[in-house]
C-alpha cells in the first residue's frame, strides 16, 4: 500500500510539471510579488496589448479649415461611432471687384458669401478615407450685387437691342444675384480623408466633392436713371419708364436666368487640413 501511494504521488507530480509545456506560449510580464503573496521574488502575469482608439459617441473631436466655392471654410467634427462622424461647416467670403465690362456696362460688383451646414459622414471602410455625406445647408445668404453705368455716348445692349447712353444723362442701374432660393437646402457629397482618422492619428487632409440643391438663382436688374438714344444721340427716352426699354430689360433678365439655371445644383469642391484629438476616455469600439 505504501509503495502504491509513493508511485501515485510521483506520477501526479510528473504530470503537473509537464502541463505548462503543453499549453500555448503566452507573453509574460514579471512583477514583484505582493506582500500578501506566499512566494518570494517575482510573479508572472500575461502582458496587456494596447487597446485600439475609442470612437464612442463624442469621444473624439476635430477642427479644420479649407476653401471651396462656398468661401473660406471652417469645419468641426465629432465621432458618433467607428463608421460615422457628425460634421459642421461654416463658410465666409467677401470680394469687391470694379470695372467689370458686360453688354456695354461698367459694373462695380460685390460678392458676399455666408453659409453654414451640417452633415453625417459615413465611412463604409473605417480604416480608409472614402466617405458619403448627406447633409443640409441650414443657413445661406450667398449673393452678389452690382452697380452699373453705361458711359456717356457709348453703346449698350439689352436683349440683343443696341442703345446709346445719353451724353448728358448716362444710363445707370443696379443688379442682384441670389444663390439661396431653397433655404435650407439639402447637400450630398462624397470625399476622401477622415477628419478623425480611425488609425488613431491626428492630422488629415480631407477632400470633398458634391452639390448643394439651392434652387434656381434669383436675378433682378433695375435701370434707375438715364436716357437711351439712337446712334446719333437723338430720340432719347427715359429708361426707367419707356415700355420698349423695359421689355428688352425683362428679356435680358430672362436670358441671365436661363444661363444661370445650372447653379440650382451648386457645386461643392473643397480641400483643406484638420487636426483631431481625444476628448474623454471610453471603452473601445
Amino acid at each position: 500500500m505504501k509503495r502504491s501511494l509513493v508511485v501515485f504521488s510521483i506520477a501526479l507530480l510528473a504530470s503537473s510539471a509537464a502541463l505548462p509545456g503543453q499549453r500555448p506560449a503566452a507573453s509574460l510580464t514579471l512583477l514583484p510579488a505582493s506582500e500578501h503573496s506566499s512566494g518570494e521574488g517575482f510573479v508572472s502575469t500575461p502582458a496587456q496589448e494596447p487597446l485600439p482608439p475609442s470612437f464612442a459617441p463624442f469621444s473624439r473631436f476635430a477642427f479644420g479649415g479649407g476653401i471651396s466655392p462656398l468661401g473660406i471654410q471652417m469645419q468641426s467634427a465629432t465621432s458618433l461611432n467607428r463608421r460615422i462622424n457628425a460634421r459642421f461647416t461654416g463658410n465666409l467670403f467677401n470680394l469687391r471687384r470694379g470695372n467689370i465690362s458686360t453688354n456695354g456696362f461698367s459694373v462695380d460688383a460685390r460678392i458676399n458669401l455666408a453659409s453654414a451646414g451640417a452633415s453625417l459622414d459615413f465611412y463604409p471602410f473605417p480604416r480608409h478615407g472614402l466617405r458619403l455625406s448627406p447633409g443640409v445647408l441650414f443657413y445661406n445668404t450667398n449673393a452678389a450685387t452690382g452697380q452699373f453705368t453705361a458711359s456717356p455716348g457709348t453703346s449698350f445692349t439689352l436683349n440683343d437691342v443696341t442703345y446709346y447712353s445719353s451724353s448728358s444723362n448716362p444710363v445707370r442701374g443696379n443688379g442682384f444675384l441670389g444663390l439661396h432660393k431653397q433655404n435650407p437646402a439639402l447637400t450630398l457629397t462624397a470625399g476622401w480623408g477622415n477628419m478623425i482618422p480611425r488609425s488613431g492619428g491626428h492630422l488629415s487632409f480631407p477632400v470633398e466633392i458634391g452639390v448643394a440643391f439651392i434652387g434656381a438663382p434669383d436675378v433682378a436688374i433695375h435701370l434707375t436713371s438715364g436716357q437711351a438714344c439712337d446712334a446719333n444721340g437723338h430720340n432719347c427716352v427715359d429708361v426707367t419708364t419707356n415700355p420698349d426699354v423695359q421689355a428688352n430689360l425683362a428679356g435680358q433678365v430672362a436670358k441671365y436666368k436661363s444661363n444661370l439655371e445650372p447653379l440650382k445644383t451648386y457645386p461643392i469642391v473643397s480641400f483643406g487640413a484638420a487636426y483631431s484629438f481625444g476628448f474623454r476616455s471610453s471603452p473601445a469600439h
